[in-house]
């Protein structure tokens, strides 16, 4: 092994990014989000870049993995799994376990899942890495390129005007049909996505159904999605899609778990999707055995990493699932990583999920720009990004100097901030 290639620091900085007041079925975005950026160092003075969830129950395990990195090859992704569990402190995952929601909105949560996050950001740097060593863009080590651009789709939240005693941000208010058909509008302008997908499970079926409608009415022929992320029952999830099965490309998570998910599945013929009951390997044979989802949405900080990502896909592939690829409050740091491996998937068989567009901040220098809803594929070397140190260390010292209400994402504390008596929505 060249001795260039060999690991000899690992950075870890945690960070706060600002965050828009959106709602979903466990309450409102906080002010500000964890993530956490990793960068792997060679010996031969190449920094990769990775990004992650910065809650605290990942910093711990991602302590201990960057800890014991220097000196392994760079080239070992494959290793890092086995690296991870061997020095892991179960101290560091207490009180997660298979009834544990992260966020609430990622099905059932386990220390082996949580892991996988925290990996899915060191493989990530490690690529990056390799390829800025090598001249080879990410999508190269992992087999090329099967398109020059990857498309995403508009992702519309219901939303206050502002954090409560903040400043009105740039998109206003959306609590009604009206405005998220305005939200879409400023999409469609913006960044010409092709597709729009409403996080639902916020107010009432029926409203949210109206919403779906106004959208078809505003955009006739585009597809549409509907995420209530188990927010409704059985009953409540046929209803909706005998009501909306005219217009939506997909149903995604209607309700909780793969039990449920199949007998919705069974009464309807509108596709079902989800990033919560199949969200790693050992939950696909129940859910393919039963019928529960025709589309999974691809995760690589979920499955973790890239190349995880590439096997999910030619598992979907095998067995005639879609395939598609969900998102979180990610910065562009995941974003080149996404865009990167979805290049390389022969079939992607719907637009990708993104937040970006409602990030204000970021740590790349180069923000990426969206062109009628994609994003072209870098053929520079790594991610074919650069890290704003300046900007890292901005966000690294808001991170210190919070008094720790903000270091854990807590949609549903935030919501009772605001609003004391506030329970989630179950219909």
């Amino acid at each position: 092994m060249d001795s260039a290639l060999c690991i000899d620091d690992v950075r870890l900085t945690p960070i706060l990014i600002a965050d828009p007041p959106l709602l979903n079925t466990q309450g409102v975005h906080q002010p500000f989000t964890p993530r956490l950026v990793v960068e792997i160092v060679t010996r031969g003075g190449v920094t990769g870049l990775g990004e992650t969830y910065g809650d605290a129950r990942y910093l711990g395990p991602a302590r201990a993995l960057a800890a014991a990195l220097p000196g392994h090859p760079v080239t070992h992704v494959n290793g890092l799994f086995a690296l991870a569990e061997e020095v892991g402190d179960p101290a560091m995952t207490a009180g997660v376990d298979e009834r544990a929601d992260a966020g609430g909105l990622r099905g059932a949560q386990t220390a082996a899942k949580l892991r996988l996050s925290v990996v899915s950001a060191f493989e990530t740097a490690c690529l990056d890495a390799l390829g800025k060593t090598l001249g080879l863009p990410v999508h190269a080590l992992l087999g090329g390129k099967v398109r020059a651009e990857v498309e995403y789709s508009a992702y519309l939240f219901y939303k206050w005007g502002a954090h409560p005693g903040g400043a009105p941000d740039a998109w206003g208010e959306a609590v009604d049909p009206a405005g998220v058909v305005e939200q879409a509008r400023r999409f469609d302008r913006l960044h010409g996505f092709g597709s729009f997908k409403l996080k639902g499970g916020v107010f009432p079926p029926e409203e949210e159904t109206a919403a779906i409608r106004a959208l078809a009415g505003e955009f006739p022929g585009r597809p549409l999605r509907l995420d209530p992320n188990g927010a409704w029952s059985v009953a409540t999830s046929l209803a909706v899609a005998r009501e909306l099965g005219d217009v939506l490309e997909y149903l995604e998570d209607p309700a909780t778990g793969t039990a449920a998910m199949a007998e919705v599945a069974a009464g309807t013929e509108v596709p079902l999707a989800t990033n919560m009951c199949v969200t790693a390997f050992e939950e696909v044979p129940e859910a393919l055995a039963r019928g529960a989802v025709r589309i999974v949405l691809c995760d690589h900080h979920y499955w973790g990493g890239l190349h995880r990502t590439r096997e999910l896909a030619a598992l979907c592939r095998t067995y005639g699932i879609g395939l598609s690829m969900h998102s979180n409050t990610h910065l562009g740091i995941s974003l080149a990583a996404m865009t990167q491996v979805a290049a390389t998937l022969p079939r992607l068989d719907h637009a990708c999920d993104t937040h970006y567009p409602w990030q204000t901040e970021d740590v790349v220098t180069t923000a990426p720009r969206f062109r009628s809803g994609r994003l072209a594929v870098s053929d520079a070397p790594g991610l074919g990004i650069t890290l704003d140190r300046d900007r890292l260390a901005d966000l690294h010292r808001r991170w210190a100097e919070d008094d720790g209400r903000m270091r854990d994402r807590d949609d549903a504390a935030a919501m009772r901030a605001a609003h004391p008596e506030w329970t989630p929505g179950r219909w």
